[in-house]
């Protein structure tokens, strides 16, 4: 037997979906997760499947976005601010990092 605490532990492989969702986010500005659903849909299609395939991704995608927003690999915005990837409800979108130096903080309405 081998005591699992002392065991090296290898660097893990990406999930497929989390894989998908990368490739996805390199070319474009933000993404939202039907968007990358159905690229990841039309990627997989065979003839008999329908129009609605997308919607059998698109829990994968959510849920692998929330794993990559929680490593600081993606960013999960609403309303133009980064939430919380632990916390967080209505309408997003999913982005790469973007560079803390060129971010303009945005005074908040009614605050001077």
């Amino acid at each position: 037997m081998t005591d699992i605490d002392t065991e090296e532990k290898a660097p893990a492989k990406d999930d497929p979906v989390a894989v998908a969702i990368l490739a996805a986010l390199t070319g474009a500005s933000s993404l939202s997760f039907k968007d990358i659903a159905m690229k990841m849909a039309d990627a997989r299609r065979r003839p008999k499947d329908g129009p609605d395939l997308w919607k059998r991704y698109l829990t994968a995608v959510k849920q692998q976005a929330v794993f990559l927003a929680r490593q600081g690999r993606i960013e999960i915005v609403r309303k133009g601010e980064v939430a919380d990837p632990n916390d967080f409800k209505g309408i997003v979108r999913l982005r790469l990092p973007q560079d803390p130096n060129k971010a303009t903080a945005k005074p908040k309405p009614g605050s001077q």
